[in-house]
């Protein structure tokens, strides 16, 4: 038996393979490639054609390719012979001739036929006008790329100049080709090695194969030239290359190419001048990466010590949280990382009081004070700054196992200034202080980042000695006129998320005085925030609301609160907001409220607006008249919470909800909602079943509905009208909804027929319903083109009928209707014979019936 991996080689080579379609209208597409009066094709079709021709050469390396295909080798030589080729069909040759040679045996044919060198040679385009296209030089890169999977064609490049082009292309204004030279030149380093070295690196034996040598020279020349853009493109070279495959697989020539740069590298770290120093915290991560460095010890980790002092706090960050995140970094050099990412909260703490009233986050620091004091002082830098630490503390903060311990509580108090100076809530004696708060003042980028870290923090116990003074200073934002309602949205985020904290404190500690107070501050403010004429303001507190029932329904201070609160008015209110997206979190919110304020046994809420009928009206109100679709997208996914957690009522109550949804959203015009519907069903099915059989997983015991339990279920089922809806979603015009509705029939059919074998197509036929049944095949055989799926008087099948229903499961091959709706729809329209056509029919060389258009 073939395991998976050969059958998907297998099938993805038919899919790929040159077919006796596909090679009797090569000839023609290569024809009509190389003819300038030909209008020139769209690059996505040319780019689709490449892949293909990638596609071949993967599964079929051999040279019979183009030998049986000589087409194309007459492509490449037609399009060398004209005299002003098109940018766009010269780049589409250079790309295809590096392809058909990407094989040492199609290569050799090609020299051969001497293709190669006219088309990536010095005579070749590299010496005409076309080289001035940026897409031209772009397409030589890739073509000699896809070409280097051999020693031949290394070889040949490298004797024939073209390793001086490449790295020529590395300063090209064009970034794309720039970058496509970098990553080439990384290709031929790391190929060079696997392919030209044949025993392991020893001390005293270093030399670097020929190409890997061309290129690890350039890139000294380079780093010792004084030229600024010659040395910005080795060292982006240099990152690129430690944190390739070069990186992580060979660490012996790692550690060669890094003895061979260091002293370079230093002095570059040392030159203040030098406008190569923001490149080199990347090339040192890449270089930390590398299982060449894993030791604590070498001079390569004192180089690191030494840039995070030098670099600027700006520079010095991403390299500090990037060493942060290695798993095997010294602890000498993690502790210093850290302080470099703590150093600007450190000195926003500072300058916060005169006197210090708490204690600043470091005992040193790493970088120079006065410049980073130079930069919290600027206007234009402070909050640049600030949101790049805030930034990296957030991610070091999302980190499982943190190798160095954060004070989360000087952080915390840290967070809580930066947020005060930005509303201007607090007026530091200090100079530096008094700058820092006017350059911080409204500024929203900063407070949004702080607010992130705030809710990171919520999961540090320690930081319960300040939760007085944090809900101060969170309560002041949502209460301030002046928080915009991003800002908002965040300080509702971060609220959400210290209220769970403080109330798993008061679980805790009976003795905590605050919560309640807490809880009826917080809801005052949000009965404000409801009533907001921003609408961005009525939705952001309608989630907060949610968010907290969602985590504090079953605590009792919270429901108290809540209850004795405005806020359930004022929510059902907003069910008819004018703006869509408030009503769909409104419903949103009333369906997560719905369990405390009328579906408990005894609810507490008293008055007709709250009881269970009057909530259940209002929203099915809203899912078949609402003009939105979010709303009622709304509707379908808070019915079908409440159906999975039991808030329905009996079974008898349950059916007949679920029956008028679904009579309601089958003619929806939003597919979403048509498929939350089909969710819904498909969880009332599963709890039926559970509810009525005796083992909830347990298929019946044979094909005929005997046993009560089965006829029962059977008979809720027709009764709910799913049939009806199930099988007309299975020719819905929107795919997801006929596949959601095939995967709940396919599991019903599984239930009712465990043995998995349909019923015999004569005694379906000769049975009472199996005309019905028939018709109903040849339906559902048409998928999405019967869109008009009959469901009224014309129906030839009773849909509420338990014998029919039974019968349709068993006859109709839903397995086989699984398999064709799982298709994916470019199966036949990408095929690469449907290509082929669309390019011959763009140019006009066949008949229109022939064509495959999509």
């Amino acid at each position: 038996m073939c395991d998976p991996q050969s059958r998907f080689v297998a099938r993805a080579r038919r899919r790929f393979a040159m077919t006796r379609e596909c090679a009797v209208l090569l000839p023609g597409v290569c024809a009509a490639l190389a003819d300038p009066r030909q209008p020139g094709l769209d690059d996505t079709c040319l780019e689709k054609l490449l892949d293909w021709f990638r596609s071949l050469t993967w599964f079929d390396p051999t040279v019979e390719l183009v030998q049986e295909n000589p087409c194309l080798t007459e492509l490449l030589s037609s399009v060398l012979a004209l005299p002003d080729p098109s940018p766009g069909i010269l780049s589409f040759t250079l790309q295809l001739a590096g392809i058909l040679a990407s094989s040492e045996s199609r290569f050799q044919h090609l020299q051969q036929e001497k293709l190669l060198g006219r088309l990536f040679g010095q005579e070749g385009p590299r010496g005409s006008a076309a080289w001035e296209d940026a897409s031209v030089r772009s397409a030589w890169l890739k073509g000699v790329h896809s070409m280097l999977h051999h020693l031949p064609a290394l070889h040949c490049l490298c004797s024939t100049g073209g390793m001086d082009v490449i790295f020529t292309l590395q300063g090209d204004p064009s970034l794309f080709v720039a970058s496509a030279a970098s990553q080439l030149l990384v290709h031929i380093l790391t190929f060079s090695l696997e392919s030209e070295t044949s025993r392991a690196l020893s001390t005293k034996d270093c030399d670097w194969p020929a190409c890997a040598q061309m290129i690890v020279e350039h890139i000294k020349e380079s780093l010792r030239s004084g030229s600024a853009s010659h040395i910005e493109q080795s060292l982006k070279l240099l990152s690129s290359l430690f944190g390739s495959c070069f990186g992580s697989c060979y660490a012996a020539w790692t550690e060669v190419l890094w003895s061979d740069i260091a002293k370079q590298i230093e002095s570059f770290l040392l030159e203040e001048t030098v406008q190569a120093q923001p490149l080199l915290a990347d090339l040192l991560l890449n270089v930390a990466r590398s299982p060449a460095f894993c030791g604590t010890e070498g001079s390569f980790w004192a180089l690191v010590t030494s840039a995070l002092e030098h670099l600027t706090p700006v520079q010095a960050g991403p390299l500090a949280v990037g060493l942060l995140k290695l798993c095997k970094c010294p602890q000498d050099v993690r502790i210093q990382a850290l302080t470099v990412l703590l150093q600007p909260m450190d000195c926003i703490l500072r300058a916060a009081s005169q006197p210090l009233e708490c204690a600043g986050l470091l005992d040193e620091s790493v970088s120079d004070p006065a410049t980073l004091e130079s930069l919290l002082s600027s206007k234009t830098s402070c909050a640049g700054l600030l949101c790049q630490t805030l930034t990296h503390l957030e991610k070091l903060l999302s980190l499982k196992h943190l190798r160095v311990d954060l004070p989360c509580v000087s952080l915390l108090h840290s967070l809580m200034t930066i947020l005060q100076f930005c509303n201007g809530f607090l007026s530091p004696t200090s100079p530096l202080g008094s700058t820092i708060s006017r350059n911080l003042i409204n500024c929203f980028r900063v407070q949004k980042s702080a607010l992130d870290v705030l809710a990171a923090l919520s999961e540090k116990k320690e930081c319960d000695t300040l939760m007085g003074s944090l809900f101060d200073v969170l309560l002041a934002y949502l209460q301030s006129p002046n928080t915009s309602p991003t800002v908002l949205k965040k300080t509702f985020q971060a609220t959400s998320k210290w209220l769970v904290h403080l109330q798993e404190l008061s679980s805790s500690n009976s003795q905590w005085p605050q919560t309640e107070k807490i809880l009826e501050d917080v809801l005052v403010v949000l009965q404000k925030r409801l009533c907001s004429p921003c609408w961005e303001v009525r939705d952001s507190s309608l989630e907060f609301l949610t968010s907290m029932v969602k985590c504090l329904r079953d605590q009792k201070e919270f429901r108290q609160c809540l209850l004795s609160s405005e806020v359930l008015r004022l929510t059902e209110n907003l069910l008819e907001d004018p703006e869509s997206y408030v009503r769909a979190s409104a419903v949103t919110a009333v369906g997560h409220l719905a369990p405390i304020t009328c579906f408990a046994p005894e609810s507490p809420v008293t008055g007709n607006q709250y009881n269970k009928e009057s909530i259940v009206a209002k929203l099915q109100e809203i899912l078949s008249t609402d003009s939105e679709g979010f709303p009622r997208r709304a509707v379908i996914s808070i019915f079908t919470k409440w159906l999975r957690e039991g808030c329905t009522g009996q079974l008898e109550d349950t059916e007949q909800f679920v029956s008028r949804v679904i009579q309601t959203v089958e003619h929806d015009l939003d597919w979403e909602v048509r498929l939350g519907g089909l969710e819904l069903v498909e969880v009332f099915c599963s709890q039926t079943i559970c509810q009525l059989s005796q083992c909830p997983y347990a298929p019946v015991s044979s094909a005929v509905p005997s046993s009560s339990p089965q006829n029962e279920l059977l008979q809720v089922f027709c009764r709910a009208k799913l049939f009806g809806f199930l099988f007309g979603s299975l020719c819905d015009c929107d795919k997801p909804v006929g596949q959601r509705a095939c995967d709940v029939l396919v599991g019903l059919r599984g239930h009712f027929y465990p043995m998995s074998t349909l019923e015999n197509p004569q005694e379906v036929e000769d049975s009472p319903a199996g005309r019905g049944i028939a018709w109903l095949q040849r339906t559902l055989r048409q998928g999405s083109l019967a869109q008009n799926f009959p469901m009224d008087g014309d129906v030839e099948v009773d849909f509420q009928d338990p014998e029919s229903m039974m019968l349709a499961l068993g006859a109709i091959d839903l397995l086989e209707l699984h398999d064709e709706l799982n298709k994916s729809s470019d199966h036949v329209e990408e095929s690469p014979q449907s290509l082929l056509q669309d390019i011959l029919a763009a140019v006009g060389t066949i008949e229109d019936n022939e064509v495959d258009c999509y």
